[in-house]
């Protein structure tokens, strides 16, 4: 008997496809159970397609694809209709992918296989039937969907095998579970699932070429199943005694593909038997893909929080040594944009001297190159202050330095100064703002994302600039030289707990003109003050501006009492300045920065640096208690030059504050009147600079204010009689009317004309 005969009698056609060509051969039996006539045919594939259920079209589809995969037969069930669309029977295919070369040398395949036609219960029967299209399929499809979002958002590898360890496969669900690398030329366990500790040791360092599932998945980037232990046992001899103690039935070992790469095998291992049907291969093998994925996202992300993490961390240096008389804390909190990197810094040098240094600045931009720019510039301002220049001199050096480093990485670029940057036009650059500039350190300024004005520079070769604040500190005397470049002002929280901003001269931020002066500004740090050195976006950040940002972080100074000491300590508290740091920034990255944001609508954020320099003494929290004595003196002082009249604004801001709990108000009124019109005759009448000098002694409700301006010009002030439309010659006049006292003091270069005020308040009012 022929074989053809064979086939027919058991309703078993045979067919040829060839998917390189597109045409279907089909024997005399295949083509009747396709409804067409019995005879031998070759038909484009379109004509063959259109004899089956289009859902059953997309199942075969898939199925074929994954046996071409995994060098295994594709077998469906399929419902063969007619030209109306009425379903004629069912039929089940079996089929072998042959690879075959195509004209063009591409492989492609040829299926060649089997059809035969399944017996349909009769009507009435209570035969089972399973349907094509049934519930299994539409649970595997929402399981999918679930695992494929459940993967999407895990962040690291211990979510991800978290994830991969909580998924329950519809129908059958493995109960141990394994995720494969590769180390070299050796398997290495990422992590593992229902297995006990230790039970991986045997798999670990493992070589390619031994004979193991996993390691063969991995050389050849092909899924090996295992449906039968006998199964196992006859394909891996070798290493069956390593799997044998685990007692399971059933194996899948599927390669992890990324872009064409096998990067490791996934094992799913079963209690119970598991046949490996094409539909369950086909969920192993999705399940695979998307951990594959997801492995490979979540270790870019580790990478790259490492690489980033260890980038900054050698980058800020550990506050130390231990000054006597004095302490020191810092904080730095990186943009919340996700790279953990930025151009913020701040850094504590040792002179030789024998005194130190506290530096903070802000290189635009907070992204990588800001980061490797503010490396490169804290290391060349360490350099130039530990050969024992002057605060000036380090940032006029280092000015120089940032200018000439991105004029050498300009010139390798496609775009220089003349393309897009037009100069600084706009920008007080520190030298008669509020805060001696208004340099946002990568948001506020047009060229903060390290592009030109026409747009961001992908090439990172646009001209950075940076501000910065160079301190030097005598620990024995509390002298602090100052120099600043375009940075936010210092400010000096007194022992009582007013909390004044230091004005200091300035001049450009670094890197603007390579030849820049930067004047120097000379005060005492008082024992129990503690001074504060911050970027901009400690103040700016929560949609503030300089005003409210400032507002902000004094309210959380003087609202922290250094004298209330820790936890059950009864006195004051040794770590009073790292709380205050930590409280500061959690004005503006904590919960209440939502509840206090500020009057802009731009939310972002920046690089947040800050330095506390506390010198010890009476009531600052930083020593050992002191017993109460006289409340201290608030005293403030201030130089307002010839070339910078906009500062006599600063002078009576300055006043104001300092009398900020001043009882009567029409006194701090006349305080402030006066003070603006002695500076003012300083800077009209001579050729010199003032010096203001104001302090506040005394108990609440007593107090005395003494303001001295002093000049260096001999004349004295004489009283005049202006008339009614005279615009000047009053000053005398103010203070005799305004003043409890006034007076010239004559001095070896120069007078220094001063007021006092005596403050007048029941002493009910001053008890509050």
């Amino acid at each position: 008997m022929r074989t053809e005969d064979v086939l027919a009698a058991v309703a078993t056609g045979l067919w040829r496809w060839d998917n390189a060509s597109g045409m279907v051969a089909l024997d005399s039996e295949a083509a009747r159970l396709l409804g067409l006539p019995a005879e031998p045919v070759v038909l484009p594939e379109v004509a063959v397609r259109s004899r089956f259920h289009p859902v059953d079209w997309n199942e075969i589809k898939a199925i074929v694809d994954l046996a071409v995969a995994e060098g295994t037969l594709a077998e469906a069930r399929l419902r063969i209709v007619d030209a109306d669309g009425r379903v004629l029977r069912t039929v089940r295919s079996r089929s072998k992918p042959v690879p075959t070369a195509t004209a063009h040398d591409r492989i492609d395949y040829e299926l060649i296989g089997t059809v035969q036609e399944i017996a349909e219960p009769q009507p009435g029967t209570t035969a089972a039937h399973t349907p094509i299209t049934g519930d299994w399929r539409r649970s595997r499809e929402a399981f999918l969907l679930d695992a494929g979002r459940a993967l999407a958002e895990a962040r690291s590898t211990a979510e991800v095998l978290r994830v991969a360890a909580s998924l329950s496969m519809p129908g059958f669900s493995p109960d141990g579970l394994a995720v494969f690398g590769v180390d070299g030329d050796r398997l290495s366990i990422i992590g593992h699932h229902g297995h006990g500790p230790g039970d991986e040791t045997p798999f670990t360092e493992m070589r390619l070429d031994t004979a193991y599932p996993a390691a063969e998945v991995v050389r050849t980037g092909r899924a090996v199943y295992l449906p039968t232990s006998e199964e196992y046992k006859r394909r891996f001899p070798a290493t069956w005694k390593l799997a044998e103690p685990f007692g399971r039935s059933s194996w899948a070992f599927v390669p992890l593909i990324v872009a064409g790469r096998t990067m490791g095998a996934w094992m799913a291992a079963f209690k119970h038997p598991v046949s490996f049907s094409p539909d369950e291969r086909s969920v192993l093998t999705t399940v695979a893909r998307m951990l594959a994925q997801a492995l490979q996202r979540a270790g870019v992300t580790e990478s790259e929080r490492e690489l980033t993490t260890g980038l900054q961390r050698s980058m800020m240096p550990q506050l130390g040594p231990e000054v006597p008389g004095m302490q020191i804390a810092a904080r730095y909190v990186p943009t919340g944009g996700g790279l953990q990197v930025g151009g913020d810094w701040y850094d504590m040098i040792p002179l030789p001297s024998g005194r130190f240094a506290l530096v903070i600045g802000d290189v635009q931009g907070h992204d990588v190159r800001a980061a490797g720019l503010m490396g490169q510039l804290r290391i060349a301002v360490r350099a130039y202050a530990s050969e024992g220049h002057r605060p000036d001199a380090v940032l006029s050096r280092a000015s120089r330095f940032l200018a000439g480093l991105c004029s050498s990485q300009e010139k390798d670029g496609p775009r220089g100064y003349a393309d897009g940057y037009d100069g600084y036009d706009g920008y007080d650059g520190g030298y008669g703002g509020r805060y001696g500039g208004g340099h946002d350190g990568g948001s506020a300024h047009p060229y903060a994302d390290g592009g030109y004005a026409g747009g961001p520079d992908p090439d990172y070769t646009s001209p950075r600039f940076a501000t910065c604040l160079y301190m030097e500190c005598d620990p024995r005397t509390g002298r602090l030289e100052v120099a600043r470049a375009g940075h936010p002002d210092p400010v000096v929280r007194m022992t009582d707990g007013t909390v004044l901003m230091r004005p200091t001269a300035g001049g450009l931020p670094l890197g603007i003109v390579p030849d820049t002066d930067y004047p120097t500004t000379r005060f005492t740090l008082e024992p129990g003050e503690t001074l504060m050195l911050c970027t901009d976006g400690l103040i700016e950040t929560g949609g503030h501006d300089l005003d409210t940002g400032w507002a902000r972080l004094r309210a959380v100074l003087e609202a922290e009492d250094p004298a209330a000491g820790g936890p059950g300590a009864g006195g004051p508290d040794a770590g009073h300045l790292e709380k205050l740091a930590d409280l500061l920034v959690q004005a503006v990255h904590g919960p209440s920065s939502h509840h206090t944001t500020g009057p802009l609508a731009d939310r972002r954020e920046d690089d947040i640096a800050v330095v506390l320099l506390c010198r010890e003494g009476a009531g600052c929290g930083c020593g050992a208690s002191v017993s109460p004595g006289p409340r201290p003196a608030r005293r403030t002082v201030l130089t307002v030059a010839q070339a910078e009249p906009e500062r006599i604004s600063g002078a009576r801001r300055q006043v104001r504050e300092l009398l900020h709990d001043w009882a009567d108000p029409d006194q701090v009124d006349s305080a402030e009147l006066m003070v603006s019109e002695m500076v003012t005759n300083v800077l009209t009448h001579t050729d010199g600079d003032a010096l203001l000098v104001a302090e506040a002694v005394g108990e609440l409700g007593t107090r005395r204010l003494r303001v001295e301006v002093a000049d260096s010009s001999d004349e004295l002030p004489h009283k005049r009689h202006p008339g009614e439309m005279a615009s000047s010659g009053r000053g005398v006049l103010l203070m005799e009317m305004l003043a409890d006292a006034w007076g010239v003091d004559p001095r070896g270069e120069g007078k220094s004309i001063w007021f006092e005020l005596r403050e007048q308040a029941k002493a009910e009012d001053c008890d509050g």
